[in-house]
């Protein structure tokens, strides 16, 4: 007897359909149990976890049988133990043990981890699976209760979000309606734990910097010595940024449900990622990877902010493998059985101490930030000490409140989106070279300043055009159509050098 289930296994961001296919033959007086189709430790041990979980949940395997388990299609890599439930639910239909019509089985995807006991334990990816149920016309889900509310975040999709094994049973052969999902709870306010601009005294130059980085899209590298408060600038900027549009909530939270850190009681992200990364972190941590590839620091920051403090301590190979993610807005982990790419666009801030002229700090952070990753980094800003007059100021909470400049922000962003309404992007810093060209139109007196500037600052063709998309979204604070002279030369006041030998 053969029967037939649907799976998904992850792969990057997406999940791809699996068919579990459940068949028995008599030969010998023990069971066998045979598991085939590319599956790790962890589906392999499936075997053990789903015949104690029949057990325990009053089923009992035929004697005398050997079962073979094949996850179809064969040359696909399964891992995880999201297959304990489609095969132990496949056990009990061969066995005779429940009655399902199979056209009600092609209507429906199984995915969960059995204990030892019967119950179902909460598992990663279910929220890729439920997109992809929904893409491929599959009515119905079935998943373990703790992600349920995660599941129920796709429209057009049924859930049936279950406790244990013997429930979901009962629920399959019409003996007990499936329990209703609770909406998620609608998140905290979002700027009730931040620290808000107008308790950073001073520093009014490096909120403005800030602010354009929110605007834009653009990457910043703050420069100042201990305590002037570049770690509380770091922390204040998500305060400006705007909020996630439900299309990325369901991006950032697709990104979080594959690593696994989504709750039950929040299953979607509503505000923006903020990672912060230590110098001693290691390149895979930071990009992904791992044998099963997984989301590493720069996609969990995806859509929000990834912070380096420190910047000038992390190992070269570390700061190099940001070189492509920067710039792509995604990162592409290879292995020998394959590839996978998650979405990584985020904004980079990065802090550090500043060398003294001439000194060795100095020479090793030339040699450890290359000047292909400064280009990268759209401003720069040379963090001073707060004076005691302006500790002691009250501030002025009107003009540089954290509401007060994400209202600019917010309309800032505004005016982008309408400028690349008919373009797949919606930043300036998205902007291609042919973009620029179009969108980006500059005055003789603009030309003559850049021109001066690639002589005497060296900038590279990449600072060059980075250079005209700071200077595009400081047009768009000012609400202005065209990127006047100004709003050029202040864009190359955020250009400068991190040592004074660059």
């Amino acid at each position: 007897m053969l029967t037939k289930l649907t799976s998904f296994q992850n792969i990057g961001l997406n999940s791809v359909r699996v068919t579990v296919e459940v068949g028995a033959v008599r030969g010998g007086e023990e069971p066998k149990f045979y598991i085939v189709g590319l599956g790790d430790t962890a589906v392999q041990e499936s075997k053990r976890r789903v015949h104690m979980a029949l057990r325990s949940s009053g089923f009992k395997l035929a004697s005398g049988r050997t079962i073979t388990v094949n996850l179809a299609p064969a040359n696909l890599r399964k891992s995880g133990p999201r297959y304990d439930l489609p095969i132990a639910l496949g056990l009990l239909i061969i066995n005779g043990q429940v009655r399902i019509e199979p056209k009600k089985l092609e209507t429906m995807a199984f995915l969960g981890e059995l204990a030892l006991d019967g119950s179902l334990r909460h598992i990663s990816g279910v929220l890729p699976a439920a997109i992809a149920c929904r893409d491929e016309g599959i009515e119905t889900i079935v998943v373990p209760t703790a992600n349920g509310a995660e599941a129920a975040l796709i429209p057009g999709v049924t859930v049936i979000a279950v406790d244990n094994l013997k429930e979901l049973i009962e629920i399959l052969q019409g003996e007990r309606a499936p329990s209703a999902i609770a909406p998620p709870a609608s998140s905290a306010r979002r700027n009730d734990t931040l620290i808000d601009f107008s308790d950073v005294r001073g520093q009014e130059h490096c909120k403005r910097a800030l602010e354009i980085a929110a605007a834009g899209g653009h990457n910043v590298l703050m420069s100042g010595a201990p305590g002037s408060g570049k770690t509380l600038l770091a922390k204040a900027f998500r305060g400006i940024l705007p909020p996630l549009t439900q299309e990325e909530s369901i991006e950032v939270s697709q990104v979080y449900s594959i690593a696994n850190l989504l709750t039950s009681d929040s299953p979607l992200i509503q505000s923006r990622p903020f990672r912060t990364v230590h110098h001693t972190a290691s390149g895979v941590s930071i990009v992904g990877g791992g044998q099963v590839p997984g989301p590493g620091e720069i996609s969990l920051a995806h859509r929000g902010v990834l912070f380096l403090d420190e910047f000038a301590e992390f190992p070269t190979q570390v700061l190099e493998v940001l070189r492509q993610p920067l710039e792509d807005r995604t990162i592409t982990i290879t292995r020998a059985n394959g590839s996978v790419t998650f979405p990584a666009d985020f904004i980079m801030i990065a802090a550090m101490n500043p060398p003294k002229y001439n000194s060795a700090s100095a020479h090793k952070i030339q040699r450890r930030i290359s000047q292909p990753l400064l280009d990268r980094i759209d401003l720069t800003i040379d963090v001073q000490p707060v004076a005691i007059a302006d500790l002691q100021k009250k501030p002025d909470t009107q003009a540089q409140s954290s509401a007060s400049i994400l209202a600019r922000v917010v309309c800032a962003r505004k005016r982008q989106q309408d400028r690349f309404a008919h373009l797949s992007i919606s930043t300036n810093k998205e902007m291609s070279v042919k973009e620029i060209d179009s969108l980006c139109s500059l005055d003789n007196a603009s030309q003559h300043i850049l021109k001066m500037a690639v002589d005497r600052m060296g900038l590279s063709a990449r600072g060059y055009h980075r250079t005209i998309k700071v200077a595009r979204t400081i047009a768009d604070l000012a609400d202005r159509e065209d990127i006047a002279q100004e709003h050029v030369a202040e864009a190359l006041q955020y250009r400068q050098n991190i040592t004074d030998e660059r």
